[in-house]
């Protein structure tokens, strides 16, 4: 018996055709919806570029000896400077990533030895910042553009979890992006 290509094709379109329709009703829809924006700043964190390090006091372990004391309370800023356009409000977004604890919205000691101690962040009028929550929850102050150009200070400082801190060293990072308004 020989077989077409033909044949085959047509017999093919004939039993798919003859299978019922598979149909299913939709429970719902999700609508997706964002915003992309030309707005653009130069950063200057604590005088440097876009990526820095803020250096915390060296603290003695009694300074943190019961969960939840903090100390070493440190200022830091970031400054935007020829924001395109320039007026309108900006903050920092303070992203959700392996380094932040979303039990206590603060940052883990990631690579450094000492225990049972975070860094928590603040805004500048000392508000606490939860880290890693959603932009609206997360308490991160917005400030004017003014020419612009504007300053956003925080703070960051020890906490002590879990118990009182040991002796060791400290080190973390988090991602931001700066939010236009």
């Amino acid at each position: 018996m020989k077989f077409t290509r033909s044949g085959v094709l047509a017999t093919a379109i004939a039993a798919a055709a003859a299978m019922p329709a598979v149909s299913q009703a939709a429970d719902g829809t999700i609508t997706f919806t964002g915003q992309i924006t030309s707005q653009t700043c130069t950063i200057s964190g604590n005088g440097g570029g876009k990526n820095f390090t803020v250096t915390l006091p060296t603290v003695s372990t009694s300074a943190l000896a019961t969960a939840g004391t903090t100390a070493g309370r440190t200022p830091f800023n970031i400054a935007l400077s020829n924001c395109t356009p320039n007026s309108g409000n900006v903050s920092t977004y303070f992203e959700p990533g392996a380094t932040v604890d979303t039990t206590t919205g603060q940052l883990i000691n990631a690579t450094g030895t000492a225990t049972n101690v975070e860094i928590g962040l603040l805004n500048g009028d000392s508000s606490v910042i939860t880290l890693g929550a959603a932009q609206a929850s997360q308490n991160s102050k917005a400030v004017a553009l003014a020419s612009g150009a504007a300053t956003l200070k925080y703070f960051a400082q020890y906490v002590a979890t879990n118990g009182a801190s040991t002796a060791g060293t400290v080190n973390t990072t988090v991602m931001y992006s700066i939010v236009y308004q």
